[in-house]
């Protein structure tokens, strides 16, 4: 009997505590699940977003004129063509077209579709065939793989701008260095304990011919391009001048200098170097990568640069499944130009870069490249990517002071002997983007000095030139 009233009180006890708890936790003293608190407010649903309207579409460049903006001064962009075209010092072969970049109406020309020498002006074609083929974005990389224990193969990928050191992550001409690559590997080298490898170099990405048949002696003796390979240092220049000599087996140069850099970092090179295509089941022990194409391009508008030009163009083909040969990189920028809607009927094309003989185009086919290039936001680039005058490239030392054109147009210069181009875009005093284009391919003996500041006054007087007061 004493146990149950024990039990009981024990249990009553509880049941107090109990109660007592739900009473402190109801009014919030302790914590727990009762409240007499007035329940949270429904949560508010998730606001729209004000304003939110589809975006313009991105193939759009330039927006349309609106009807009251005034026109360009045709009649005065016309004689300025008439008085170019009939200049006695340019010779009797003088093509010249003027366009309006937001309507494409033709505001002045002269023989514009006769097939003329183009000289470097040919290049504009190569540099919107990257941006329409692989793109701006795309980078060049240059590997070493592993196969067995140790033989390093030198992977070549397009790039002939390398380091033979460090790169710097700032330059075009040097983004990627073979001594940043060569720390890689002997990081992986190492690891077994080894301090010696033997080297191959696999530069199988392109195919010959290295240098265009066309192509004088004369310029590849004097630097004026270098045979085109999967890999090089400094586009292959053995001094650091523009026009210096250059190597002649660039791919099998750099991987000499891969070797010294290996060598430099306590691994030794065994034997002689050897030419070998990697093979697929090789690992990869380094990579470096090369500026942005876009970059690449730039670069080789400015400094008109004949070597980059061909690799460029041989990109474009290997970007499009062909062999990244000669003939490929030809009949793919071909291809490509003429799938933007620009005709290149009766155009010829015996290189990429415009040094070798043979090649016509006309002033309209150039200027329309440029003008479907300038209205798509992927390929405009390849014209904002051109030298400014009387500041860049080389327009650095042209367009001089006084010339209105001076930091308002832009342009690819062509030079051969007895030769002379220019093509690009200059901007008017009224805001206006023109495009233009110019070959005198038949310049007299000692006329081509002459010809450039002609040419340089004319792209002046058409930045100079306003429109008419009245729309149309």
């Amino acid at each position: 009997m004493r146990w149950r009233l024990k039990v009981g009180a024990t249990v009553a006890s509880v049941l107090a505590l109990f109660c007592g708890y739900l009473v402190a936790d109801a009014y919030d003293v302790v914590p727990g699940m009762v409240t007499l608190a007035a329940p949270y407010d429904a949560p508010a649903p998730f606001p729209d977003a004000p304003g939110a309207v589809p975006g313009p579409s991105p193939e759009v460049a330039v927006p349309a004129l609106p009807e009251a903006a005034p026109v360009p001064d045709t009649d005065r962009i016309g004689d300025l063509v008439t008085a170019l075209a009939e200049d006695d010092r340019l010779g009797k072969r003088v093509g010249v077209l003027v366009t309006d970049a937001a309507t494409g109406e033709t505001l002045g020309e002269s023989a514009a579709g006769r097939q003329q020498v183009p000289a470097s002006t040919q290049k504009i074609l190569t540099a919107v065939a990257a941006y329409a083929g692989p793109g701006g974005e795309v980078t060049l990389p240059t590997r070493a793989v592993l196969e067995g224990d140790s033989q390093v193969v030198l992977v070549g990928g397009g790039d002939m701008m390398l380091a033979p050191d460090a790169g710097d992550p700032d330059a075009v001409n040097g983004r990627a260095g073979l001594g940043d690559l060569a720390d890689q590997v002997v990081a992986q080298v190492t690891l077994s304990g080894r301090d010696s490898v033997s080297l191959a170099v696999d530069d199988t990405l392109f195919s010959g011919p290295d240098v265009s048949p066309t192509v004088r002696d004369s310029d590849v003796a004097d630097g004026y391009v270098a045979p085109v390979a999967a890999l090089a240092v400094d586009v292959a220049r053995l001094t650091d001048d523009k026009y210096a000599k250059r190597e002649s087996d660039p791919a099998m140069a750099a991987a000499d200098q891969f070797a010294a850099a290996l060598e430099d970092r306590g691994v030794t090179v065994s034997g002689s170097i050897s030419r070998q295509t990697a093979a697929s089941s090789a690992r990869e022990i380094g990579r470096v990568d090369s500026a942005p194409l876009g970059q690449i391009v730039s670069y080789l508008l400015e400094e008109s640069d004949n070597t980059l030009t061909e690799v460029v163009g041989r990109l474009v083909a290997v970007d499009a499944g062909l062999p990244g040969s000669q003939e490929a990189a030809i009949s793919e920028v071909v291809a490509t130009v003429e799938s933007l809607g620009v005709d290149l009927t009766g155009a010829v094309l015996t290189d990429l870069s415009g040094l070798g003989t043979g090649s016509s185009t006309s002033v309209r086919q150039l200027v329309d490249t440029l003008a479907v290039a300038a209205q798509d936001p992927t390929m405009r680039e390849a014209v904002t990517g051109l030298p400014i005058a009387g500041m860049e490239g080389t327009l650095h030392e042209r367009f001089a002071e006084g010339n209105p054109g001076r930091g308002y147009a832009s342009a690819k210069t062509g030079s051969l002997p007895d030769i002379r181009s220019l093509a690009g875009t200059v901007v008017t005093t009224d805001d206006r983007l023109l495009l233009f284009a110019v070959t005198a391919d038949a310049i007299p003996e000692g006329g081509s000095y002459g010809a450039n500041m002609l040419f340089d006054e004319f792209v002046g007087d058409l930045a100079a030139c306003g429109c008419t007061t009245d729309a149309p």
